[in-house]
């Protein structure tokens, strides 16, 4: 399996992440969610989940960043499009990024449930984009957790496709 990425010149674009249009943020952070090229999903897949996690914050924040994580988008679908965390042109349960967490406490679904784009801090971060191919849907519903989108897939994973994102501080 593999993924792609729109990227300019190795980072990925400023429409997606801090350097974004004014109209493009909410609650501080870039709204406007990258599309995703996928191809060579195994044919005995069912279902499809994705991760995007800042491992770069861990030394700012203390932890990994959830920026994204969704699950049981069609293994048929070869692009899930620009701004598909809130539009849903491609169907997907959205889990919740890590402003929802107890240190920031957003509790609006239209942010905390979707796309929360890279906003780093301190230097250009690493974010890594993860796709599994799973051999079922997963009992999830909009607003899950990492956790539980983990132990979720635990046992159903067929194949993962990763790529790293830099964006720029």
């Amino acid at each position: 399996m593999d993924i792609k990425v729109p990227l300019t010149k190795g980072f990925l674009p400023d429409k997606y992440a801090k350097h974004t249009a004014p109209a493009n943020i909410a609650n501080g952070s870039p709204i406007i969610s990258f599309p995703i090229q996928i191809t060579g999903v195994p044919k005995e897949a069912k279902s499809l989940a994705l991760t995007l996690i800042d491992w770069d914050a861990v030394p700012v924040s203390g932890f990994p960043w959830i920026h994204w994580i969704a699950a049981n988008i069609s293994p048929d679908v070869l692009e899930i499009p620009e701004d598909n965390s809130r539009n849903l042109t491609v169907s997907m349960v959205q889990g919740r990024n890590s402003t929802a967490g107890g240190l920031v406490g957003n509790n609006d679904p239209d942010t905390a449930w979707h796309y929360n784009g890279p906003n780093p801090p301190d230097k250009v971060h690493n974010y890594h984009l993860s796709v599994f191919a799973l051999d079922s849907e997963l009992p999830l519903k909009n607003g899950f957790w990492l956790n539980e989108l983990q132990d979720a897939m635990r046992g159903h994973i067929l194949d993962t496709a990763e790529i790293v994102l830099p964006s720029q501080n």
